[in-house]
């Protein structure tokens, strides 16, 4: 995971033409809270979809870019991962929406729970099917599993301090196949109503 990701760093990125990086946050953090309110407003019956999905992302992003709510076409790195070639998007994504629906509907037990979040978030992340906001969403994501398991909202880190970078060492940890350090960040977060 790559620790650059609060802001697209090229005004020829956004709509607006926007070069003031405190200001493309701003507006980036405008549309995380609508994107967050919308999540909040569905019924928790709804099920995750790609519909959902590229809605909650459009939500988010419209206002400064166009490929908001769009899947990715392009290739990408995240630091060392490679997230999956843009033509594997669509197919991995309608995988990931089944397993997650699926994780939902069959997750008991906290420890089930806690599983499934886990998932959530670091498989959306792991597939990375847009060109930026894919943490952002990702957590969006986890927070509508985790109202769905009956769990208040998670923040998994803050911007100041340290907890951002332990929050990236964590996915870092879960690239290579170790979920602990990412699980117990989660497992911490978790409150029920």
């Amino acid at each position: 995971m790559e620790d650059n990701t609060s802001w697209t760093p090229s005004s020829d990125d956004n709509k607006l033409g926007l070069t003031d990086k405190n200001l493309i946050n701003e507006y980036e953090a405008k549309g995380i809270a609508a994107a967050e309110l919308f999540v909040f407003g569905l019924d928790s019956d709804t099920p995750f979809s790609t519909q959902l999905l590229l809605e909650i992302h459009s939500i988010a992003f419209t206002e400064l870019y166009n490929w908001a709510g769009k899947w990715r076409t392009t290739e990408v790195s995240v630091g060392q991962l490679i997230p999956p070639a843009p033509a594997q998007v669509l197919q991995l994504m309608y995988q990931f929406i089944d397993n997650l629906n699926y994780k939902i509907n069959n997750s008991i037990t906290a420890a089930e729970h806690l599983e499934t979040l886990t998932f959530a978030h670091y498989e959306f992340v792991r597939i990375h099917p847009f060109n930026n906001g894919n943490g952002r969403t990702g957590r969006i994501v986890m927070n509508l599993v985790a109202l769905k398991l009956g769990y208040r909202p998670l923040e998994l880190y803050h911007r100041e301090g340290n907890s951002r970078k332990i929050y990236i060492d964590a996915m870092k940890w879960a690239d290579k196949g170790n979920f602990e350090p990412l699980t117990a960040l989660i497992s911490k977060e978790m409150t029920a109503f």
